[in-house]
């Protein structure tokens, strides 16, 4: 079975939501008592998405050329 590029675009759309979110909850945890809440979570939310939505884009490229060879 294979994914539709709708499918791909919308995975990728949750992934950088998701990268987003934990990014600047995680910015707030670790740095909120230090730089205030806002700045903490600005940053985590700017600094969040290089790692994760980065991995995630490489995990669905991964998967597309998997189901290639596989077909």
């Amino acid at each position: 079975m294979q994914m539709a590029a709708s499918q791909l675009v919308m995975a990728a759309a949750v992934a950088l939501l998701a990268s987003l979110l934990g990014g600047a909850a995680g910015g707030v945890m670790i740095g909120g008592k230090d730089l205030g809440k806002e700045l903490a979570a600005t940053m985590g939310a700017f600094f969040g998405p290089i790692g994760g939505f980065v991995g995630t884009l490489v995990g669905l490229l991964g998967l597309v050329l998997w189901a290639r060879v596989r077909s």
